[in-house]
């Protein structure tokens, strides 16, 4: 009887295990609980809120995630709370949204597509706000839920979550200059803040990046 060579027993044994993980990541639903996750803890109610899903549909997926060791959570109350397993995944979830521009050509077709209805909106770079702020020419808004916010935000940031931002609008000068930035590059709120903010005659501007882009910026000029 032949006898599987280690070698080949090793290889095998080690990519089904990879496999777990892709396995695991093939749920769109699943990949959007992870991006959440990674602006900070969040409970299961708050995740079906933000996502659209029922309770019982989010803590199915959220069950297949832990399973794989992406993500834990401890109970706060009467309440779940879960989060990312490791800084890790956060940096991997980020490579894979960018892989996935890179070489998948529908996704340039949805940004192009939401860009065009963007068209009247200025966009600042992370850097050019950054150095509006050292000048004292600009503030930033951090547009994001409050929970999100204090978990990590950029130094400087003001968290004026969306349902908020007519009211915090109302003590500033029109003559301000305002940025607003969200979750990243792939979040719709800080283009909502600043049509709002140029409907009520703002100079306000739309940042893409977000607080996983500071820390990358950071960590170059370290």
């Amino acid at each position: 009887m032949n006898q599987e060579h280690p070698a080949r027993a090793f290889k095998d044994d080690l990519y089904r295990q990879f496999a777990r993980i892709g396995k695991c990541l093939s749920s769109d639903k699943r990949l959007e609980l992870m991006h959440l996750l990674s602006q900070g803890p969040k409970s299961v109610e708050k995740m079906a809120e933000a996502t659209g899903m029922s309770v019982a549909n989010v803590s199915r997926h959220l069950q297949i995630l832990h399973d794989a060791n992406l993500v834990k959570f401890n109970k706060k109350g009467t309440y779940v709370i879960y989060s990312l397993a490791s800084p890790y995944i956060e940096s991997f979830l980020n490579s894979l949204w960018r892989v996935s521009e890179m070489q998948l050509g529908d996704i340039a077709r949805i940004k192009t597509d939401f860009s065009g209805q963007c068209d009247d909106l200025q966009t600042l770079s992370l850097t050019e706000v950054l150095s509006k702020m050292d000048a004292g020419s600009i503030i930033l808004l951090d547009v994001r839920p409050a929970d999100e916010f204090e978990a990590a935000h950029i130094p400087g940031a003001i968290s004026v979550p969306m349902e908020e931002l007519h009211d915090y609008l109302q003590s500033l000068p029109k003559e301000t200059r305002i940025a607003a930035y969200c979750r990243g590059p792939y979040c719709v709120f800080s283009a909502e803040a600043v049509k709002k903010m140029q409907d009520e005659g703002f100079t306000a501007f739309r940042m893409k990046e977000g607080v996983y882009e500071w820390r990358e910026h950071q960590a170059a000029m370290s």
